[in-house]
């Protein structure tokens, strides 16, 4: 559409800009306070982390293990808004480190910042004035979340044992990872009485570490389940007729798919997968596949309080849709199912494990740095040694339920073990 020429007309004052909120929040403080400076964000920021992190004993710039160095001085603002997200993110992208971060974790976990931060007026004005005064939207992340049990078996062959035990170990009388790993196994096996010729069922069997350690030294019948192509790959590969040739079969197979009756179901590492609205369902087909003098075990990292969804940072970057249970929650799933003939607790032998893990995969790092890049790298310590400081705060646990149907008599272990 054609305009008429108006560039020798004069051109009208501009009208009043309608205030930001960020101008009238100014002006507030101004009117209330005239002496108040308003600082910067960035500033604003890092006065509420650095307090924050005094209450955990963690000083910003501090020479002791586990203070921490600020390389970026965006850490501060995109700590505050994004929470263990945008902390863990930070990590990975070189804006702070420490020289031990599980004891930096462990200090975070233990302090309680955010009950902190409710209980004290000073804090929640400091962090509600500085979101009042940052409305820009929330940083966000473009990366993909990455899969975590087929990224590749050429780290986990050099990260886990030989056996490829990716769950926490038992450390009571072990002084080296593979112990932990051994003791664990059979731990599970003595739980349940595992005997020569029984058929096992290893739901979630991952490469098949207890189903092997039950056919060989148990001389047991295993089928393992697991929906990681790599990890069945690489398991049948190990103890199917090329490798040990124990009578074990793993299948790339949902768990609720399974049909058939089994004399012992075991279950290790795998609730913490399947969801609170599938807690039930997983109980049910260990129920529906088990003899009715059989026994199950259930071993399962879990929270100390029911959750619906688990750490944003390690669901994005680790364990996709993962959350562990809690107590509650687990007997929830099993009340009118099973009789709960033990629980065992040995939520303090994840620290030593993951670090035994983090000493492995730091070591060979080199050897698959080229496919493996530096973010990853960081990502990997950050997830490793971030789990050994939440383990060793007691922020989580590590249960065993071991199970029977109502009527079976107790198993004899519930009195040996």
């Amino acid at each position: 559409m054609h305009h008429a020429d108006r560039s020798s007309e004069p051109t009208p004052p501009p009208p009043p800009s309608a205030p930001t909120a960020t101008s009238s929040i100014r002006g507030l403080f101004e009117r209330v306070l005239p002496s108040f400076v308003i600082p910067t964000r960035t500033s604003e920021a890092e006065g509420i982390i650095r307090e924050l992190f005094s209450l955990a004993d963690i000083q910003i710039g501090g020479t002791r293990r586990g203070d921490i160095q600020v390389k970026d001085q965006r850490f501060y603002e995109r700590t505050l808004r994004g929470a263990s997200l945008g902390f863990g993110e930070a990590y990975m992208d070189e804006w702070w480190e420490t020289d031990a971060l599980d004891v930096t974790i462990d200090k975070v976990m233990r302090a309680n910042l955010k009950q902190k931060i409710s209980g004290s007026w000073k804090l929640k004005a400091l962090t509600a004035k500085a979101l009042l005064l940052n409305l820009q939207s929330k940083q966000r992340s473009g990366a993909s979340v990455e899969a975590h049990y087929d990224i590749g078996n050429d780290l986990y062959t050099r990260m886990l044992d030989e056996r490829m035990v990716y769950t926490c170990g038992y450390w009571k009388t072990a002084k080296t990872l593979q112990e932990a790993q051994d003791h664990k196994l059979d731990l599970v096996a003595r739980k349940v009485g595992l005997k020569p010729g029984m058929r096992v069922l290893d739901m979630g069997c991952g490469w098949g570490g207890m189903a092997s350690w039950a056919a060989e030294k148990y001389g047991c019948k295993v089928l393992g389940v697991s929906l990681s192509k790599d990890q069945v790959a690489l398991g049948n590969e190990l103890w199917g007729p090329k490798g040990k040739k124990l009578d074990v079969e793993l299948k790339l197979m949902d768990y609720r798919d399974v049909t058939g009756t089994f004399d012992r179901v075991i279950s290790i590492g795998m609730m913490e997968h399947v969801g609170p609205k599938n807690h039930r369902t997983m109980m049910e087909c260990i129920n529906a596949r088990l003899a009715d003098d059989g026994v199950a075990l259930v071993h399962t990292i879990a929270n100390n309080r029911s959750l619906r969804h688990g750490t944003p940072w390690v669901e994005k970057y680790i364990f996709p849709n993962a959350v562990a249970p809690s107590m509650a929650q687990i007997g929830r799933a099993l009340e009118g199912l099973f009789v709960l003939e033990d629980l065992h607790n040995i939520g303090p032998d994840y620290d030593p494990t993951l670090m035994a893990w983090w000493d492995n995969f730091d070591r060979t790092y080199s050897e698959i740095s080229h496919k493996y890049d530096r973010r990853f790298y960081l990502m990997w310590k950050f997830y490793l040694l971030a789990a050994a400081g939440a383990s060793r705060s007691r922020d989580g646990q590590l249960y065993q339920v071991v199970l029977t149907k109502t009527g079976r008599q107790q198993p004899d272990y519930a009195r040996q073990v």
